[in-house]
């Protein structure tokens, strides 16, 4: 009994310490839009996952705290809406959200348009993007705060905030946060100018085609799996079972889908590995 009441304090005490933290946080854009904002979740789970596939490439999620990048950044937001992120959150495009592919979900992270040079922070909590040259794809709020949403994507350095990110990893899985102790901060370093991109640049980072894309989950010789599954995958989207004859036999394939644009079935493909279907796969109908 007593060390279960060590275990409930240490807890209450570390969700105190990540609530006092982040209200003395950096406002973002617009005042209200603060690091309390980006790191309040309503559900989800803390997960690393293990390394997965998409389109040929080897993704290896772990926990970097030294994460910063320069590259990238998309948006997305109606065709994910209301609908589960890659750990067990609801997506909400009129949040302070975003999909990395290796980070921690959730982590915090700054997100600096290197092309206006507005910043904001936003919480991780979703795979993707898989696009040439992206590395973040951030939600339909953030892009307006960041003010790419009309072009639709932009040149950003991203960069993990260190402190906000063991926070909130404590406050969700219970453990007691330990502040990072460091012999002296680190000198501020001005951000480099960037021109805006060109029009190579832009074409590049386009979208990967359009047509009639499906996840294809997995195929069963019987309808009862078939069933299981697809009731499993719902949450990710339209999932369906479409029978096959193959040689005679009748099999039942679990898809989701149809996605109109290959990058939309790539971020769909992400979350269902991260969900544990490692043998799904992308296809075209």
């Amino acid at each position: 009994m007593i060390n279960l009441n060590m275990k409930i304090l240490c807890a209450f005490a570390c969700a105190v310490l990540l609530l006092n933290g982040c209200a003395s946080g950096d406002e973002a854009l617009g005042g209200r839009y603060s690091q309390r904002n980006a790191i309040s979740g309503k559900s989800g789970t803390y997960k690393i996952g293990k390394p997965y596939k998409i389109m040929g490439k080897w993704y290896y999620p772990k926990e970097d705290y030294s994460y910063s990048e320069v590259g990238m950044a998309s948006w997305y937001g109606e065709d994910f809406h209301a609908k589960y992120t890659a750990n067990g959150e609801i997506y909400d495009m009129n949040t302070l959200t975003a999909a990395h592919r290796t980070l921690p979900l959730p982590s915090i992270v700054r997100v600096t348009n290197l092309e206006n040079g507005r910043s904001l922070v936003l919480r991780v909590n979703d795979r993707g993007p898989f696009a040439k040259n992206r590395i973040i794809d951030i939600s339909k709020r953030g892009a307006q705060l960041l003010g790419y949403k009309e072009k639709g994507i932009t040149k950003v350095r991203v960069e993990i905030l260190e402190e906000e990110s063991r926070k909130l990893k404590a406050a969700i899985t219970g453990d007691c946060y330990e502040p990072v102790r460091t012999a002296a901060a680190a000198p501020i370093k001005k951000m480099p100018s960037y021109q805006p991109a060109d029009p190579l640049e832009l074409r590049g980072a386009e979208s990967v085609g359009s047509g009639n894309y499906f996840i294809q989950a997995g195929s069963f010789a019987s309808r009862n799996g078939a069933d299981a599954l697809k009731g499993q995958l719902n949450r990710f989207g339209n999932a369906s079972i479409m029978p096959a004859d193959v040689n005679g036999s009748r099999f039942y394939r679990v898809r989701l889908g149809p996605y109109s644009h290959q990058t939309e079935a790539d971020i769909a493909l992400a979350k269902i590995k991260n969900f544990g279907v490692y043998n799904a796969k992308v296809v075209q109908d």
